[in-house]
């Protein structure tokens, strides 16, 4: 799929596999041991990426195939659009290929139905060349096991306006990086410009949620819980910012482009952003750019969100030494760190972003971002749950907006969620 922060981000959709198509795990196909020769020919499936890297996969294909003689890889690039609904079709029809491009929202189905291999026991060896919290996005609530390889990363920093934050009498060296800090520095800034200057123009996620400390779903991964009382806490903060004005009017409808349009007019002090946007700043907001600043995520467990790409084995490939050696291949640290310098990524491997690429600067846009989102995923996590799908985002958002509207309370607005995202995983 396109590399940016947005379709990382991008929100699960629905596959609908017959699991008595499924079978269980092994059934039909190899050995789930990877423990054996690497040799056969394999399929390796990726995701809207041959168009801008052909020559990379190309090159990364035959190395593989130099460094195992008797193995030949097939390389099948999918689409964006309709991208799950293939995987879905393949599953079922049992042409799903030997490695495939997966977020954890898709392999979530695909693990529940067996196809998907547990690395944890085919490859466990492997498992502390990635960082932690990469490693652990694909796992599945409910089941044992890790379904894919961790690929590449990304995160976003916080843009704020130093000017307006020294306006407000905030010291703008010093921006908020809890939640706590957060909507005390947001109170101020709104009383300071009598309502004209909110701190943020977006409502809160699911990610929020995450980052404030609220458990989101049971261990066994049959229920959501983000309607506790820490949740309704957030959500009640987030009601006093927006009567006051500290969160923008226009949230509830806000996109990312025209909360963008926000931070850009001085409407709103602290935006998620790019080195792209900063390219913006520079050319149509020079005031704006000259008094940037950058700092993490807010969060309140010490862990910024991160957006995970994967790479999963099909649990019925007949040659699984073949596939997980390549799927370990095209995720180890060498060929993450040469595929991160051709695109704004990072690398999932432990150790790799202390690689001065992540951690120099050099004056210029680019790398001031880089480095700032950098240091912040060495800890971070995906906070998105791999079984929350769009469906479930519409509604917690939809019920998000009746709360601070105060058309019902934030406790009513999170249990109402908290119901319709547990009726739509029962469906799913």
């Amino acid at each position: 799929m396109p590399i940016s922060r947005r379709s990382l981000a991008a929100a699960a959709l629905a596959l609908v596999l017959p699991l008595s198509a499924c079978g269980s795990v092994g059934d039909d196909g190899g050995p789930t041991d990877a423990s054996g020769k690497v040799e056969g020919d394999i399929t390796f499936q990726t995701w809207n990426l041959r168009a801008n890297f052909k020559p990379y996969f190309e090159d990364l294909i035959a190395d593989f195939e130099h460094t195992y003689p008797g193995t030949h890889v097939k390389w099948i690039d999918q689409p964006a659009e309709g991208y799950p609904d293939k995987l879905s079709a393949d599953a079922a029809g049992g042409t799903l290929p030997d490695v495939v491009n997966v977020s954890p929202d898709l392999v979530a189905p695909l693990a529940r139905a067996g196809l998907a291999l547990d690395l944890d026991k085919a490859a466990g060896t492997y498992r502390s060349e990635y960082l932690p919290g990469a490693w652990a996005s694909h796992r599945i609530p409910g089941m044992k096991g890790t379904y894919a390889f961790p690929w590449y990363l990304n995160t976003g920093p916080l843009f704020y306006n130093k000017a307006l934050f020294e306006k407000a009498g905030l010291d703008p060296e010093q921006p908020p990086k809890t939640y706590d800090d957060l909507f005390s520095d947001a109170l101020r800034m709104a009383e300071k410009s009598d309502g004209k200057v909110a701190t943020l123009a977006n409502v809160p996620t699911i990610e929020d949620f995450g980052r404030y400390g609220v458990p989101l779903m049971n261990r066994q991964g049959t229920a959501f819980t983000f309607n506790s009382a820490k949740g309704v806490e957030l959500l009640t903060r987030y009601k006093e910012l927006y009567d006051a004005k500290a969160l923008d009017p226009q949230a509830l409808t806000a996109t990312p482009e025209s909360a963008g349009k926000k931070f850009l007019t001085g409407a709103v002090a602290m935006n998620p952003g790019s080195a792209l946007d900063l390219g913006n700043f520079k050319k149509n907001a020079p005031s704006l750019y000259r008094n940037i600043g950058i700092t993490d995520q807010i969060t309140s467990t010490g862990h910024v969100n991160m957006y995970v790409m994967g790479v999963m084995v099909n649990s019925r490939t007949r040659h699984t030494p073949a596939a997980v050696a390549f799927a370990h291949f095209v995720t180890d640290a060498r060929h993450q760190m040469s595929f991160a310098k051709k695109v704004a990524i990072f690398p999932s491997t432990a150790g790799s972003l202390d690689d001065p690429y992540f951690t120099k600067e050099d004056g210029t846009d680019e790398t001031r971002v880089r480095v700032a989102a950098a240091k912040s995923l060495k800890n971070a996590v995906n906070y998105t749950p791999v079984l929350f799908s769009d469906q479930m985002k519409t509604a917690l958002r939809n019920e998000v907006a009746k709360a601070l509207q105060g058309r019902q309370s934030p406790e009513e607005a999170l249990d109402n969620a908290v119901n319709a995202a547990d009726r739509l995983l029962r469906q799913g």
